[in-house]
């Protein structure tokens, strides 16, 4: 049982860390905004300039939206550049101001204090600033900002020519430290007492027997008798199978492990539809909005009365029926609240407008008091529509993050399911917790972790002490492309020991500029030793997610199940992640075991073109020896050396080019470019790929390897970019990042890399390559 100190300890490391996350964050984008000008900025996707304000409406809650457009008095053409603004991003709207001025301004502002530090040119703007979030993207024509009812002031006054600059997020990091401090009270009620401060959290939810469980305070209880379960769907697999009727009985708290490709979706729905049935209010959430919508999209035919709540542009467009939006709109009450909002929308139009018809002195003043009696008045009405709505939902989906707003304030569910939990922060999953009283963790803790920005750069510098500097010899040999049968049709339905291989590849290569791609260092807790440690211990780092600290505390029989048989990838491609990171518990259905681009209707039928192209399941293109060295992307020279804006990104043009001839090669043979995907670890090579793929193949899907995990193509070019004389390989070394990458493709996998660098990355890579020069079509030399 864990003790005061023990749950101080833990609590007070959870804060530290999250404290330095957000801090490393708003370091970044600071470092960024101050270093950079603006036509930097833009070119980076961080700014968006000389916009004009189209419209303003009134949104859910009050908020001011605020539609901004590219006029052509300063535009040729309407489109925005490319940039990085999404839903949900926090932004500011502020006077546009060029290079120019901007520099004289920060000169100004130097001069006028000397010795003291400035934020530069992209945040030395007008006092009048507003800040917002990102409500929607429009065609890439249009961006809406959402400001708050209480930031819609006086103080909101626009101007004519205006820019949005990106922030660090903060809602985020707010709603996550709240969290941690209601679960700090909770479990430590004396605290609360002692300071004075009222433990508010404790009236609606109090020390439950889920907080206890997952605190380490008690430990879980014995599975509840279910008796015979009738399975909504007939389809399932016994390990499916065992997997919902373990969540069922439990009663605090169950993981449910969905290696690739295992159907992990396919089973929570059936445990939704099962919990449905007994009559249990749900919360689910997700890592992500995709998570969400995945989940979204199968539960919709099953006719189940459900909500999902969100910014509507990070929803799929198909979706959009189901959200709190829509439906509260539809809802009987809506009209209430749609005449006060009408007036709302017209008031604050007027006070928007510019030059001869624009409201000054008193007039403005009148008008701004009409738009304050007239918000509360809406945010009355549409409470009351929303409130409606929500009850009548047996099912709540919103991302984790999304689960803390005000649309769920005190209400608890019986059941709080969170999908892909294994790259969620543990201090986010806390959002969603505190509203439940059973919890259900489905991931896979041998897949990429949460992004996390804060790194520890003494270990840095580790990392580049350690680097080896002897040269490694090409692989030598041809290796023949060989079949694999399918793997035995059972399979044990709890993994005895963790699935991970026993390598202690733990330091990551750091030279490598791409902050926001790259993982923790560190194994995942489901490499370690499967013995549970049955306490409660600080986590060392935000990687240790709630998943990974609950399987090591608890053991896997206690609150895990594995899914088994994978649907995916013909068995060759699953062999190596297979027997490597998943202890060889990952079996090939039989539907998927054999099947190669061949099969699919659509390709050739030429013999000597299927045995190129279209037979072997594995591809590797061996550029060893070939000089075919990496390059460092910088960028334009614009920033100061060594500043954030100086770093870079990998990128092996020859490598590129072997890329591109094969992708070709594959249309050619009569593969869809649509169902191809192009992957590597870094930016810099995915912008190279772009410029060489996309003029001819728009419906070629490019981009990072991170950006693929959860999806799948049938065939999948991995572009691995490192080759250099020191054998440095950055963060491919990371085991998680790769088995996402090898577990992409359905029936093909071509892998382009220098076996001589790679290899000597690791010890796993090492045995990766071995398997390739075994397993694998080998071709050397690349290009042809």
């Amino acid at each position: 049982m864990a003790s005061d100190a023990e749950l101080a300890a833990f609590f007070d490391q959870q804060t530290l860390l999250l404290t330095r996350e957000r801090d490393a964050e708003i370091e970044r984008t600071g470092l960024l905004l101050s270093s950079c000008s603006p036509k930097l900025l833009e070119r980076k996707g961080l700014a968006l300039g000389a916009l004009s304000v189209a419209s303003v409406r009134i949104g859910l809650g009050g908020k001011s939206l605020i539609e901004l457009e590219r006029p052509s008095a300063y535009h040729t053409s309407q489109l925005f550049p490319s940039h990085t603004f999404r839903p949900g991003d926090l932004a500011r709207i502020e006077e546009h101001v060029s290079s120019a001025s901007a520099a004289a301004k920060k000169s100004a502002g130097s001069a006028k204090k000397p010795g003291s530090s400035t934020k530069g040119a992209a945040i030395a703007a007008d006092s009048n600033a507003s800040e917002g979030v990102v409500f929607k993207v429009v065609t890439d024509s249009k961006i809406i900002i959402a400001i708050d009812a209480s930031d819609s002031s006086e103080g909101l006054d626009l101007p004519e020519l205006c820019r949005v600059l990106k922030l660090a997020n903060s809602v985020t990091y707010d709603r996550m430290d709240r969290a941690i401090e209601t679960a700090r009270r909770l479990a430590l009620p004396s605290e609360a007492s002692s300071d004075g401060k009222k433990n508010v959290a404790s009236s609606q939810l109090s020390m439950n027997p889920l907080v206890q469980v997952l605190l380490g305070i008690t430990k879980p209880s014995d599975p509840l008798p279910t008796g015979d379960i009738e399975f909504l769907d007939t389809s399932l697999n016994d390990s499916q199978k065992e997997a919902v009727k373990f969540t069922l009985q439990a009663p605090e708290v169950a993981l449910i492990h969905g290696p690739p490709g295992t159907g992990k979706t396919h089973t929570l729905v059936e445990i939704i539809r099962q919990l449905v049935k007994q009559g249990k209010r749900l919360l689910v959430c997700g890592a992500s909005n995709l998570a969400v919508d995945n989940l979204l999209e199968r539960l919709i035919p099953h006719g189940i009365p459900l909500t999902r709540i969100g910014h509507p542009a990070r929803i799929l467009t198909a979706l959009h029926n189901e959200t709190l939006d829509a439906q509260a709109a539809r809802s009987d009450e809506s009209a209430l609240a749609k005449d006060v909002k009408n007036e709302l929308e017209a008031a604050m139009n007027a006070l928007s407008g510019k030059g001869k018809g624009r409201l000054k002195g008193a007039e403005r003043k009148k008008m701004w008091n009409e738009v304050k009696e007239l918000r509360k008045e809406y945010r009355k009405r549409e409470g009351s529509v929303v409130k409606n709505v929500m009850a009548q939902a047996k099912i709540v989906l919103a991302t984790c993050h999304s689960s803390g707003g005000r649309q769920l304030q005190n209400t608890i569910f019986d059941v709080v399911l969170i999908d892909e939990a294994t790259q969620a922060l543990e201090a986010v999953c806390w959002i969603p917790i505190l509203k439940g009283k059973k919890l259900i963790l489905a991931g896979d803790p041998l897949q990429l972790p949460p992004t996390i920005m804060s790194t520890d750069q003494s270990d840095k510098k580790k990392a580049k002490l350690a680097k080896p500097e002897t040269k490694a010899k090409p692989v030598a040999g041809k290796g023949a492309s060989k079949g694999a049968k399918a793997a035995p049709k059972s399979a044990p339905q709890d993994d005895p020991q963790s699935p991970a291989d026993s390598d202690s590849d733990d330091s990551n290569d750091s030279e490598d500029g791409e902050e926001s791609q790259k993982p923790p260092k560190g194994k995942t807790a489901a490499s370690a030793s499967s013995k549970p440690t049955l306490s409660l211990r600080p986590s060392k780092s935000l990687e240790v997610t709630l998943f990974d600290r609950l399987e090591k505390m608890y053991g896997n029989k206690k609150i895990k199940r594995m899914l088994t048989v994978q649907y995916r990838m013909h068995a060759t491609i699953a062999a190596f992640p297979s027997k490597t990171l998943y202890k060889s518990a990952l079996i090939s259905h039989e539907s998927v075991a054999s099947h190669l681009l061949k099969d699919l209707p659509e390709t050739s039928s030429d013999p000597q073109v299927i045995s190129e192209m279209l037979e072997p399941p594995v591809v590797f293109f061996d550029t060893a020896g070939c000089e075919y060295f990496e390059r460092l992307q910088e960028d334009d020279g614009e920033g100061k050396r060594g500043s954030v804006s100086d770093e870079g990104s990998r990128c092996n043009e020859n490598e590129a080019t072997v890329v591109k001839n094969w992708v070709e090669k594959l249309v050619n043979a009569g593969l869809p470019p649509s169902q191809i995907a192009v992957i590597t670890p870094y930016q810099a090579q995915v912008a190279l790929l772009s410029t060489l793929l996309k003029p001819t193949m728009p419906d070629l899907e490019i981009g990072t390897v991170d950006g693929m995990q959860g999806r799948e193509k049938e065939a999948i070019v991995l572009s691995l970019v490192r080759s250099n004389d020191k054998r440095e390989v950055g963060f491919l070394k990371e085991k998680r990042r790769l088995n996402v990458a090898m577990t992409r493709p359905r029936r093909h996998l071509c892998v382009v890399g220098d076996s001589s660098t790679v290899s000597q990355g690791s010890s796993y890579l090492k045995k990766w390559m071995a398997w390739l020069e075994e397993n694998a079509e080998v071709v050397f030399g690349g290009l042809e």
